[in-house]
């Protein structure tokens, strides 16, 4: 995994953690380092290590943010001088409202999203949004995350999503 989230503080942090918990190597810059040549790096690690996924995470809640998003399509650019990149996935928290609509309309600007990964699906707020989502821009819905485990991560399933919503 790519800690390229490097303008959240903590970002970098839980990906280490998760890559613990989960025994995934986790590359990393240093603090305040370019999103893009995290990516780079981690790209060349996985090709020399002969990797079957590389999963890099970057910021991206700050849709609004026009070099947040010159820097999202920087870094699929530098991936793709490395490896092929099969898919670019947006995690749409289920909370969000109508602001997740906005959010994947300039997101499918700045890259070709193949999926969204709906959070949190285990609250009060069921996620809706991601039907919008879908619907609209064309973007299915491919995992959901119904809690704080490993196990809690899963293909998404529409005939227990939409049981879940009514």
């Amino acid at each position: 995994m790519a800690a390229a989230d490097t303008f959240r503080a903590a970002a970098v942090d839980q990906l280490l953690t998760w890559g613990e918990r989960l025994d995934i190597d986790v590359v990393r810059g240093g603090e305040k380092a370019d999103p893009a040549s995290v990516a780079f790096d981690a790209a060349q690690q996985s090709l020399a290590k002969n990797c079957d996924y590389l999963i890099v995470d970057t910021a991206g809640r700050m849709h609004t943010k026009n070099d947040l998003m010159d820097q999202l399509g920087k870094v699929k650019r530098v991936v793709e001088k490395v490896l092929p990149v099969g898919e670019v996935l947006l995690v749409i928290d289920a909370t969000t409202g109508q602001n997740g609509l906005m959010q994947a309309k300039v997101f499918a600007e700045a890259v070709d999203l193949t999926g969204i990964i709906l959070t949190k699906v285990d609250g009060s707020a069921p996620g809706g949004i991601a039907l919008v989502i879908e619907r609209t821009l064309g973007i299915p819905i491919k995992w959901v995350g119904t809690g704080e485990s490993a196990s809690d991560f899963a293909p998404f399933d529409p005939a227990t999503y939409i049981h879940s919503l009514l």
